[in-house]
């Protein structure tokens, strides 16, 4: 069932945190507010690109690996920023602390991807692939470490509740 009054639990909250508290809320939300428009920005444009050079004048042949590349860069750039802006939504529910290193590492990772998606395979140096390769490599054992380490914590917090 829904809590009939949220604003006034909220309002409760919001009277317990302290100023630091409530200065952090508010920079997170205006952070929010600057995403959710970067990322409306970032559709509307790819939208029209796809629109416009596809649908209308079928200039865009998504066939062609630049094309391709260019258009998932894109779309990964929307979703980067969406995951940027659901890890800070997180904090505004004040679920966590200020700084989620699990969505910090996410987020990296699917900025990696999206280079590995744009990269021209036939331009690129082997040590800059090489260099990307051992990044995502790093980053995931990070987030295996990570989630395992917030797993153990849970097993715990369940062991101590029972």
């Amino acid at each position: 069932m829904k809590d009939p009054m949220p604003p006034l639990r909220s309002l409760a909250l919001w009277r317990t945190l302290s100023l630091y508290e409530r200065f952090e809320q508010v920079v997170v939300f205006v952070l929010t507010l600057l995403i959710a428009l970067i990322v409306v920005a970032a559709l509307w444009s790819l939208l029209k690109l796809v629109v416009t050079s596809l649908l209308l004048v079928n200039i865009l042949d998504p066939t062609d690996p630049a094309v391709f590349q260019a258009l998932f860069g894109a779309i990964f750039t929307v979703v980067i920023a969406l995951e940027f802006k659901r890890s800070l939504l997180v904090v505004v529910e004040r679920r966590f602390g200020i700084v989620q290193v699990r969505a910090v590492v996410m987020i990296a990772m699917l900025a990696v991807v999206r280079k590995f998606i744009i990269l021209d395979l036939g331009t690129t140096e082997p040590m800059k692939l090489l260099a990307l390769g051992a990044a995502m490599l790093a980053l995931g054992i990070v987030y295996w470490l990570v989630r395992d380490q917030d797993r153990r914590e849970a097993e715990a917090a369940e062991e101590r509740a029972s």
